[in-house]
């Protein structure tokens, strides 16, 4: 299993918490048994607005290039991708 993101999402002065991840980075998606997914990087392409039920788990839309159309996933089910996440 890759390592999760470092640092988790951060918190702002104010409490609220804001992403970790940027626009264009790409990812890893933690493989789950009841979500199949295709391997390989996936780019972030928008930063879901957090909101009250997320605080502590900001959401991304990602996609990969193997797939047709774009993921919603929360923060805590990406990975930086080793060499190629800055």
């Amino acid at each position: 299993m890759m390592p999760l993101a470092s640092p988790t999402s951060i918190c702002r002065q104010d409490g609220i918490m804001t992403h970790s991840f940027n626009v264009g980075q790409l990812v890893e998606l933690v493989p789950m048994v009841l979500r199949p997914c295709a391997p390989g990087p996936y780019e972030i392409r928008y930063l879901v607005p957090i909101s009250e039920r997320e605080l502590g788990d900001p959401s991304y839309r990602v996609k990969s290039p193997a797939e047709k159309h774009e993921r919603v996933v929360a923060e805590s089910d990406l990975a930086l991708c080793p060499d190629r996440g800055a």
